[in-house]
């Protein structure tokens, strides 16, 4: 085998048969109609295929983003009318707040002004108890004052005329003076 040299087999075909071999194999006319049934079949399996495995399946998937979607516009909406209450409750609790606090600061600054009203009366009776306390022990202090002055100038009355070498009567020096305090003079 060695030694051997094989020649290569020819098919002698014919001149026709040749000149169409050399172009693409897909454009030879004898060939058409096993392409035209393989092309179909092809096309059948994918139409197949298609319409019931991948499409029914995305059909699926879109359907329930489609809902997905459709539920959540649903809460949304339903948490946006319980945020609106919400804050619609806390509008009118804070009215409330504000009222009961006004009311509140007014009930409390009429207690105060009772108190300091109620102060104020105690403190006017206590200034009108300490003046008439003050004015009779002023009136005592002017009453001793007037006695002390009394009898100081009833004694220099009686200093002044016995220094003068005259005689003194205690009685007619107390006259005097009396007499010039009373400002009969």
């Amino acid at each position: 085998m060695a030694g051997e040299t094989t020649a290569p087999i020819e098919h002698a075909p014919d001149a026709a048969h040749a000149a169409e071999a050399v172009g693409m194999p897909q454009l030879d006319f004898a060939t058409f109609p096993n392409q035209i049934f393989w092309l179909v079949l092809a096309i059948l399996a994918i139409y197949y295929i298609l319409t019931k495995i991948a499409l029914p399946r995305i059909a699926s998937v879109l359907a329930e983003r489609n809902g997905t979607i459709t539920n959540d516009i649903a809460t949304a909406e339903e948490l946006k009318l319980k945020a609106v209450e919400a804050e619609q409750a806390y509008q009118k609790a804070l009215a409330e707040a504000r009222a009961q606090a006004q009311k509140i600061a007014a009930e409390t600054r009429a207690e105060i002004k009772e108190e300091l009203d109620a102060a104020i009366a105690r403190a006017d009776t206590q200034i009108a108890e300490k003046s008439a306390e003050s004015a009779a022990h002023i009136g005592e202090i002017r009453d001793n004052a007037l006695i002390s002055v009394e009898a100081v100038a009833k004694d220099a009355a009686g200093e002044i005329v016995r220094a003068l070498g005259r005689p003194v009567d205690d009685g007619d020096v107390a006259a005097a003076v009396e007499t010039q305090m009373r400002g009969e003079a």
